[in-house]
């Protein structure tokens, strides 16, 4: 079982599907749980401390890391804020592509920043996961946020390289479509969507939040120590292989 007691983590994005769940699952593990989203999100209740404030706003951003860092330095920072118009590039506009690199992005780079020098200062494993998604692999639209995903991966191994001297590690967890109540009225749409879906999959369904939780909190853990600049992939095997051409070539095959 892992322990965490004693560790002071931070988690953007705490109010989502997957952020709520990573909350319930690094306070199950012992971790003081600081919870971080905008205003107006209901904290998970198992959350020490939450902290409201506007991502793409670079001095709330600052702010809300001074005022983290006044009542203790993180051992774990969790990037997990993220969000998506599932745009494509014909209906691309300038206001869209920042808006997505800044949110996805930057934000996060300017977060880890701010934690960095007191982080420094700290004994004992240190880490930063970030949240990445399978669209900085292979691209399965949403370019803007595909984008700044891969630059969220960048940023990552420069973390791992340049800190791994202070003792500092950084990794990403990639997940692909993950089952969240988000998924509810997306289903409430389309009855068939899962359906179809599943069949992409090697697995045959879609991730839940709690298999991305579970891989971000070992790559967080004492378990995973020699472990920096890298990823694991929480995707019910779809970028492994393209299952559909797969079967089509098999069928072609009988034939």
């Amino acid at each position: 079982m892992i322990n965490l007691s004693g560790s002071r983590v931070v988690i953007t994005g705490a109010g989502g599907g997957i952020g709520s769940t990573m909350c319930d699952t690094f306070s199950a593990a012992g971790a003081e749980v600081v919870g971080c989203d905008v205003a107006g999100t209901e904290f998970r209740p198992d959350c020490t401390e939450t902290f409201e404030f506007d991502f793409l706003d670079r001095d709330d951003v600052s702010r809300a890391a001074d005022a983290i860092l006044s009542k203790g330095t993180p051992s774990i920072v969790v990037l997990n804020a993220g969000w998506t118009k599932a745009a494509t590039l014909a209906s691309m506009t300038q206001d869209d592509l920042d808006h997505e690199m800044a949110g996805n992005f930057t934000a996060s780079a300017l977060f880890c920043l701010k934690f960095l020098p007191m982080m420094r200062t700290l004994q004992g494993d240190r880490s930063f996961v970030f949240t990445s998604s399978v669209n900085a692999l292979v691209h399965f639209g949403n370019p803007a946020y595909s984008a700044a995903k891969a630059a969220g991966m960048a940023w990552m191994r420069a973390l791992a390289v340049e800190e791994g001297t202070n003792g500092i590690r950084a990794n990403a967890v990639i997940p692909a479509s993950t089952q969240t109540p988000a998924w509810n009225v997306r289903m409430k749409a389309d009855p068939g969507i899962l359906n179809r879906l599943s069949r992409l999959y090697p697995l045959g369904r879609i991730v839940t939040a709690q298999e991305v939780a579970n891989a971000t909190l070992f790559l967080a853990s004492p378990l995973a120590t020699g472990i920096t600049g890298t990823s694991i992939t929480v995707d019910a095997g779809l970028s492994a292989g393209n299952l559909p051409t797969m079967e089509a070539i098999a069928e072609a095959a009988k034939e």
